[in-house]
């Protein structure tokens, strides 16, 4: 499969888990495409192979700012690590995404969704730890 077919697919973003299903299924194959053709596996690449001429330069920024990692932002040139292996960054980024994309609120994001996906898209890899609030 080329890069361009990642590219020529549209993706139809919805605020659920079987979309988020895809959308975790779809980082992994375009790292696995990147990695292949040797491409940097970074967020700028990453939006404009998804969302071609649409990933304008403010685009990419807004998902940047929005897709924070313990108060820092990911920035758009940053390598990133395989999805399977630290999960919290690329959740942070297909939230961003969502968020961006969907004109949501950050606490709109269906975020347990997400991560059922992920678990969903990889069932032996690493857990997504996230501290969650006792009640």
């Amino acid at each position: 499969m080329s890069l361009s077919l990642v590219v020529m697919k549209k993706i139809d973003i919805h605020n659920t888990q079987t979309c988020f299903v895809q959308l975790w299924l779809r980082l992994e194959l375009t790292r696995q495409l990147f990695k292949a053709r040797y491409k940097r596996y970074c967020l700028r690449h990453v939006l404009q192979a998804w969302f071609g001429t649409a990933a304008t330069d403010d685009f990419i920024w807004e998902v940047c700012n929005c897709a924070t990692l313990d108060e820092e932002p990911i920035y758009g040139y940053d390598t990133l690590p395989p999805p399977s292996l630290q999960p919290r960054v690329h959740r942070e980024i297909l939230r961003a995404i969502v968020q961006i994309t969907l004109g949501l609120k950050m606490h709109q994001v269906k975020l347990s969704a997400l991560d059922k996906a992920y678990s969903i898209a990889f069932p032996l890899s690493t857990p997504i730890n996230i501290e969650k609030k006792k009640r």
